[in-house]
């Protein structure tokens, strides 16, 4: 199943995809795709009628927003793929590395990206993100996992990296939470259409030139060992997202130029679409 939320910010209208391409509104079901509604939805797979039983709706010309709304929490794991960690100046993590976002960071896949006041290095990461559907806390094994996940989408945890490592003060949050900071969709994937979430490849363009070209599989932390790690430590919530890190290619590594003003950042997962984001001036 294919999730998808359509329409201006704050107005967004709930919306499936079939396989053929032809959107139905899921508007007489729920009021958005939210934590509330993924719950529900874990706790019957059959809540979404067959596709005829809805309305079709056309969403010809109109925006595409994220396809989770209001997450109450966006964790990110740092440093999760070893060359990334390397090009940074790390040695990969023994445990997994997190640090929050600020929520209202989540943009839609194709919204502009707001280089902030005074960024020198602003930079692109193109992550898999989890999305939680049934609670998770103190789970037992990395295989209970997946009976804890929604689903999985595109999301870019764009970063100012003097913010994150220069100003921090030993924190990363500050050149994380700029606002919108992490465009997400365009769709969001069920776990049982997406299947084994560790061989997906993650591609990243700026201004048309390749950047970042990984898979899933070169995780150092696999998306089961993240979930039931968390869950160790916090109560995971319907609805919550996790960013499971970024492959090497970035600016950081001092082989690209930082972003700035109309540069268009693109990023795609196999299978789960491609955001395309054009960087302006806050």
């Amino acid at each position: 199943m294919r999730l998808m939320r359509i329409g201006e910010p704050g107005h967004e209208r709930p919306v499936v995809v079939c396989p053929e391409g032809r959107h139905y509104d899921l508007s007489g079901i729920t009021d958005d795709i939210d934590g509330a509604f993924l719950a529900a939805l874990a706790g019957d797979p059959h809540l979404i009628p067959a596709e005829p039983k809805l309305p079709e709706t056309d969403i010809t010309g109109e925006r595409i927003g994220a396809p989770v709304a209001r997450p109450s929490a966006l964790l990110c794991i740092g440093q999760n793929y070893a060359a990334h960690a390397a090009e940074s100046g790390a040695e990969p993590p023994e445990q997994p590395i997190l640090f929050y976002k600020s929520p209202n960071t989540v943009v839609g896949p194709y919204d502009d990206v707001l280089i902030p006041r005074g960024s020198r290095k602003t930079d692109w990461e193109v992550e898999l993100a989890v999305v939680i559907g049934r609670r998770a806390s103190y789970l037992d094994s990395p295989a209970d996992a997946a009976a804890h996940i929604a689903g999985y989408a595109v999301s870019n945890d764009v970063s100012e990296r003097a913010f994150q490592l220069e100003e921090s003060g030993g924190q990363w949050s500050k050149g994380k939470s700029c606002a919108t900071f992490n465009p997400l969709g365009p769709v969001l994937v069920t776990a049982d259409e997406v299947g084994d979430p560790q061989q997906l490849r993650l591609t990243s363009h700026v201004n048309g030139e390749p950047r970042q070209d990984s898979s899933t599989a070169d995780m150092i932390f696999s998306v089961a060992h993240l979930v039931h790690h968390l869950s160790q430590y916090l109560v995971l919530e319907p609805g919550d997202i996790i960013n499971t890190g970024t492959p090497q290619g970035v600016a950081l590594s001092g082989r690209f130029p930082y972003l700035g003003p109309d540069d268009v950042m693109e990023v795609e997962i196999s299978g789960l679409g491609r955001q395309r984001s054009v960087c302006r001036p806050a």
